[in-house]
């Protein structure tokens, strides 16, 4: 699995373009499964193009019916631009890529504390989170959430998603191997 900065959670700061064809070069003949950035066909032939066997999406599935947030973060997921998937050390002390909030915002204001190491700042924000969280404060809530989440338009069935992403591939490989031919 080769994860560039783009992905949601926690992340380095590699981007998928440059990562996936270094992993498959130092890697090879083993198989890479390209993530951070997949969320539509034309990224699935993008992985393919620089050597991925598959890959894997996560931030897209947030958009879906079936996904795990409650209806209230769905719409903040369809609401966000890419630019809203930010990379902080706020809940864990670790990089860690989410949604921007007012938490975020709080922790980037003026006079804000530095977070403390990982483990340690997870333990210290943890009960705030829960009780944001259980009050359904959305707008101070964040998620895991990659750049791709600016793709996500609407609420829609995972089967729609991937019917939509196999046809782009399928598209956007036959455009390649047009120009291939050219």
């Amino acid at each position: 699995m080769a994860q560039g900065s783009e992905a949601g959670g926690h992340t380095g700061t590699i981007s998928s373009m440059v990562l996936w064809p270094e992993v498959v070069d130092t890697v090879a003949p083993i198989p890479v499964l390209a993530a951070g950035g997949v969320g539509c066909g034309r990224h699935v032939a993008a992985a393919f193009a620089l050597g991925a066997e598959g890959v894997w999406c996560g931030t897209i599935w947030l958009g879906a019916s079936e996904s795990e947030l409650t209806p209230d973060m769905r719409k903040r997921f369809i609401a966000a631009r890419s630019q809203d998937a930010i990379q902080r050390k706020y809940d864990t002390g670790k990089p860690l890529r989410g949604l921007r909030s007012k938490w975020t915002d709080a922790w980037d204001g003026p006079g804000a504390p530095q977070p403390l190491p990982l483990a340690a700042q997870k333990l210290l924000v943890a009960p705030a989170l829960k009780r944001l969280e259980l009050a359904n404060a959305v707008d101070y809530l964040g998620y895991m959430s990659g750049q791709i989440v600016g793709r996500i338009k609407q609420e829609e069935p995972v089967r729609a998603i991937m019917e939509r992403m196999t046809a782009e591939c399928r598209s956007a490989l036959e455009r390649l191997e047009q120009s291939n031919r050219a």
